[in-house]
């Protein structure tokens, strides 16, 4: 007997559903697709465009080996971030760095929908079937849902799926859950629809038990029900990059299972759980990549998915391309129950009905080329990529400022490795204590993700200390100043979960979120010099 077979069934959570997902019913046209599979059908009844007038003859594309991209960072350090770059467009004519891959416009038996007759025409919401069969095995062989009957279906991208959650679960009135600081996107698209958000406290790994346990039981009803759907970012938490474990999943888990609440589970950074920085110097020490690991071990060290512990179905997952292949496939996944992937389904078919088809079929040709251990592989590889960004970034703060390592006993960073930078010292004796006594700003390095969260400490300002200028004016100050030096960042207050309440921490602090996943070494070297020089001008140190 398989595990699956010895696990339960989702429990019925439909109580749950909206008044208006309810009231959806089947679109009528696009019931009719049960019948689109019958190769004998002559179908009068779509208004679908022949796909012999598709201008498309084939579409191709040269596909990058799985190993582009070095597990071993030091290895790569050692030359620079675009060396695989030569490597792939070099002088060695006898290495084969690409694979071309053809989706030809005829179907063919057995090609499960990797056609342009298939891809660019009318589709079911349910994506094509190459890309249903995929999403389905990769969630059941990753994620090892702990109930037997999850489904899988496909969204165009986690802001699409999140929509169609909120559409699904949320009435007017309602409230959703969230950490105090949160993704800005999530919150603007719910509050439109008269949804409001009730900010739970973070520490070092995201949302706090004992803060949720007791927002729940002290509950006002004259706010309306008690809340019933959370919206969290539990891997590379948006802005903070903080990771939560298991055990915190499970005692969070186990707290929505005992208040009766829905957990949407955006993920788009899963694969990219970096671990934790160690400076420069340390790096030097760090045992290299053991190539004769077995691959599909590395998935076994990473923190898991809510849907691990998920033993009722009351988690939806979102997954994405975006992150991991591009994001202008926009092509991702929900996972959850099947009454929910039901009634999503019927959302999607009115809406977005599937994402791309042009995008499905080459994501699909890629992974087909590829397979599950090369695409396994592939998220090493830019998993690697990406945890160089970070320690580079991180590396050039050590440079230009005097960073001293230690830990808060409370806050989001409780527990976490924080670095406050102080600037360099400069001078004589007197002169060094008095450039050390100023913290200019504070961070964790992200164990996840692709964000660095930066705070701000005002409480070293000459206009905040007279009083004459609150935290989020400094804030917004600093980022005008910074913003016309040349370096975009993503203010502070963009990201708390309500956005007219007194912001989460103390009046002092100010906030960035500053991506260290886009720029190459130099841009990111010239935007880090750049913000140095301004948070020295604007501190005045």
């Amino acid at each position: 007997m398989s595990t699956m077979e010895k696990q339960s069934k989702a429990i019925d959570l439909s109580h749950h559903l909206s008044d208006y997902v309810k009231s959806i019913e089947l679109s009528p046209l696009k019931g009719l697709q049960k019948y689109f599979g019958r190769a004998d059908m002559i179908s009068f009844a779509g208004g679908m465009p022949s796909p012999a007038y598709f201008p498309f003859a084939s579409v191709s594309a040269d596909i990058l080996d799985v190993d582009a991209f070095p597990l071993d960072n030091l290895r790569e350090q050692a030359s620079s971030p675009l060396a695989w770059l030569w490597r792939l467009f070099g002088t060695d004519k006898g290495t084969e760095h690409t694979t071309r891959v053809v989706v030809p416009k005829a179907p063919v038996a057995g090609d499960d929908g990797l056609n342009l007759a298939t891809a660019l025409q009318y589709g079911p919401a349910t994506g094509i079937a190459k890309t249903q069969k995929f999403i389905h095995d990769f969630t059941a062989r990753v994620h090892q849902p702990a109930y037997s009957d999850f489904a899988t279906l496909v969204h165009a991208g986690n802001t699409d799926g999140w929509s169609r959650v909120v559409k699904a679960l949320c009435n007017p009135g309602d409230t959703i859950i969230t950490e105090d600081w949160t993704y800005p996107s999530a919150v603007a698209n719910a509050t439109p629809v008269g949804v409001n958000f009730l900010p739970v406290p973070m520490d070092g790994q995201g949302m706090r038990p004992d803060s949720l346990r007791k927002l729940l039981a002290e509950w006002d009803e004259t706010k309306g029900r008690r809340p019933h759907l959370m919206y969290t970012v539990p891997v590379g938490q948006n802005p903070t990059g903080a990771t939560m474990g298991k055990k915190r999943k499970q005692e969070i888990y186990d707290l929505c299972v005992e208040y009766d609440v829905i957990i949407c589970e955006d993920d788009p950074y899963y694969f990219l759980q970096l671990g934790d920085y160690v400076s420069k110097p340390a790096r030097a020490s760090e045992p290299t990549f053991d190539p004769t690991h077995e691959l599909a071990q590395w998935i076994v060290t990473l923190e898991p998915s809510y849907l691990r512990v998920d033993y009722q179905g009351r988690v939806i997952r979102l997954e994405t391309f975006s992150k991991t292949v591009a994001p202008g496939t926009r092509l991702g996944w929900f996972t959850c129950n099947s009454r929910f992937a039901e009634r999503l389904e019927r959302i999607g078919e009115t809406t977005t009905q599937s994402p791309c088809g042009l995008g499905q079929v080459l994501v699909m040709k890629l992974l087909e080329t590829w397979s599950f251990d090369g695409y396994v592989r592939w998220l090493q590889g830019i998993r690697t990529q990406y945890k160089m960004r970070r320690d580079f970034f991180i590396d050039v703060l050590a440079d230009e400022f005097d960073l001293q390592l230690g830990t808060h006993a409370q806050g989001i960073w409780a527990g976490a490795p924080v670095y406050t930078a102080y600037s360099k010292p400069t001078g004589g004796y007197f002169m060094r204590e008095k450039s050390a006594s100023k913290a200019l700003f504070s961070f964790v390095p992200p164990s996840s993700g692709m964000f660095l969260w930066i705070r701000l400490h005002f409480d070293a300002h000459s206009a905040f200390v007279r009083g004459t200028d609150d935290a989020e004016s400094l804030e917004m100050q600093f980022w005008t100043q910074l913003a016309e030096g040349g370096v975009l960042t993503a203010p502070g207050h963009f990201f708390a979960a309500l956005k007219d309440a007194e912001l989460p921490g103390v009046a002092s602090e100010g906030h960035l979120r500053m991506a260290f996943s886009m720029s190459e070494t130099a841009d990111a070297r010239r935007g880090l010099l750049i913000f140095a020089k301004t948070i020295r001008e604007f501190f005045k140190v």
